[in-house]
């Protein structure tokens, strides 16, 4: 009778297990799992770099003067790919769909969930054109045209002065010539 193990070579029951040989078969299947992980998430970032390189048109016509987004891949245990500093796409659970998330004080909000990489495209673009506007009504007022500078009040003053100056002299004038 051959007895197998839960980890699948079929053990002798002439011969005893070695706690050395059970260390050796456990590292081999840590590698192997480990090795599957490492596979799995090289997909996750190929899958990011392609949606990334999608959307290089999009962050091509963002005016050079705009550093609101800061696009990149970042590699931590989920593999991420930044568009700003709330806005990111990661892989869903089966690593296969697009998850566009954006951080907020409330918590996360999923924006756009997709297998399909056109999707997500639209998403972003959708979200960084209302990010645009949202920075241009922000600056709205730094960039309005300066009001015009008041005018001085002591010209109008000056004026006033000496026109009422000369309505003196002409009364005095008149009362003179007229002897009262």
């Amino acid at each position: 009778m051959q007895r197998v193990p839960p980890y699948g070579t079929p053990l002798d029951d002439d011969k005893p297990v070695r706690l050395r040989d059970a260390l050796r078969r456990a590292r081999i299947e840590a590698a192997d799992r480990s090795g599957v992980v490492v596979e799995l998430r090289d997909a996750e970032v190929a899958r990011l770099e392609i949606l990334n390189d999608a959307l290089d048109a999009l962050f091509d016509e963002i005016p050079a003067r705009v550093d609101l987004f800061d696009r990149g891949i970042s590699q931590g245990d989920t593999p991420r790919l930044w568009i700003d500093m709330v806005a990111h796409v990661a892989m869903g659970r089966d690593k296969r769909l697009y998850r566009f998330v954006q951080d907020t004080r409330f918590g996360r909000i999923v924006l756009a969930e997709s297998h399909d990489v056109t999707v997500i495209v639209k998403a972003v673009t959708d979200y960084i054109a209302r990010r645009l506007i949202e920075r241009e009504h922000a600056l709205a007022p730094a960039l309005a045209p300066p009001l015009p500078k008041p005018r001085s009040a002591l010209w109008p003053f000056l004026l006033g002065v000496l026109v009422g100056a000369l309505a003196l002299f002409a009364v005095a004038l008149v009362v003179a010539v007229q002897g009262y």
